[in-house]
């Protein structure tokens, strides 16, 4: 089933709920706010601007396997050069392409450079389950007599 909704449906049904940390902050208060907040991933903003995303996944490979303290590492130090972003008007079909071909699992969503919010894999996926419910539901209906041609 191929979704045409743009992402900023999905960011209005979401709320618009937006966590970041700055550059030169610790990975232990990055991932201290993402334990707080119980999210996956952090926008990392500079004056405002969009510079990368804070994950598990970074910590975990670029801080636990390669002996680094959380403490003593800055969140720029391990931030990739690479930010892979949407705009409103993306597809979630098209996000999720991106996310399989980036292995990404957070895309933030900017307009105009300015981040208007982030959606994650799981964000997508629960959004096209609940977008084939209602289709099947309308089908089952359809299918019952209950709604007309």
């Amino acid at each position: 089933m191929k979704s045409s909704v743009p992402i900023s449906a999905l960011l209005h049904h979401k709320g618009t709920a937006l966590w970041s940390i700055a550059p030169e902050l610790t990975v232990f208060e990055a991932i201290k706010l993402m334990a707080d907040k119980n999210i996956g991933a952090l926008l990392v903003l500079s004056g405002g601007k969009l510079v990368g995303v804070f994950t598990e996944r970074d910590y975990t490979r670029k801080i636990a396997l390669q002996g680094k303290t959380s403490k003593a590492t800055k969140v720029s130090e391990i931030l990739s050069n690479q930010v892979v972003s949407v705009t409103p008007d993306h597809t979630v079909e098209e996000c999720m392409k991106l996310m399989t071909e980036n292995r990404v699992r957070h895309l933030p969503v900017l307009e105009n450079e300015k981040v208007t919010g982030i959606v994650s894999i799981g964000d997508l996926v629960n959004w096209t389950i609940s977008a084939q419910d209602a289709a099947i539901a309308q089908m089952e209906q359809y299918i019952a007599g209950g709604v007309t041609a």
